[in-house]
């Protein structure tokens, strides 16, 4: 369930200017979790598979879903957009990025397909024992919308243990400051794809983020990832 337009989402905005993420939680029922892990073995679904280690990425697979896609990523893409393009555009104001994003997703699509970005982007991810996600940065072409969204479908303690959800934030002139988000199934985190303002003693600046995810040491952890622009 989506945070209400009021104190819920004004708390969420504040999460994410502090802190570059903000957790939703609850966003899909244990149900919905267990029909898009569902998903996964039904290849009609999507456009390719990406074996992480082939590439350095890490340990482990996923897959990018094809057009038209489900009608809960697709639902998820539409309504969570709006929710957060006031940040966006907030963001690339700070940060002096003239950048600015249209208030429909379907526009912003349009941008990117416009230019050569036409390929989707939401995906699948799919974790065993011994496997992780490399800190890593989702841009896939000149248009990048600044947020993304990744839900956990599965139980953390019983589908699996480790594997938790890593940030790490790179400040000028000082060490990365890691963040693990805690998750449980259901649980969306929201989160920035390449930088974020911080305010500073002198205005704003540009921090560098990443993200990935720890070692499973157990079970199996399957996760909803949720990218706004289309790729090249």
């Amino acid at each position: 369930m989506l945070p209400a337009e009021t104190d819920d989402w004004a708390a969420t905005t504040a999460a994410l200017d502090l802190h570059g993420n903000a957790v939703l939680p609850q966003l899909l029922s244990a149900r919905e979790c267990k029909t898009v892990a569902s998903l996964y073995a039904d290849a009609r679904h999507f456009r390719s598979r990406v074996l992480m280690q082939r590439h350095g990425f890490g340990q482990g697979e996923y897959q990018y879903f094809s057009y038209p896609l489900p009608d809960i990523v697709a639902r998820l893409r539409a309504t969570l957009y709006p929710r957060l393009v006031g940040v966006a555009n907030a963001w690339n104001e700070a940060m002096g990025i003239d950048v600015r994003y249209p208030a429909d997703h379907a526009d912003f699509l349009a941008r990117c397909h416009q230019a050569g970005q036409q390929r989707p982007t939401p995906l699948l991810l799919q974790y065993g024992p011994g496997d992780y996600n490399c800190l890593h940065q989702d841009l896939y072409g000149e248009h990048v919308f600044p947020l993304q969204v990744a839900v956990l479908l599965s139980r953390p303690g019983e589908d699996f243990t480790g594997g938790e959800f890593v940030l790490t934030e790179q400040r000028p002139r000082m060490q990365s400051r890691p963040e693990v988000v805690p998750l449980q199934q259901g649980d969306a985190v929201v989160f920035a794809v390449h930088h974020r303002p911080v305010q500073g003693s002198r205005g704003f600046y540009r921090v560098n983020m990443r993200h990935g995810v720890s070692t499973v040491r157990s079970g199996h952890r399957h996760t909803l990832g949720i990218i706004f622009h289309d790729a090249e």
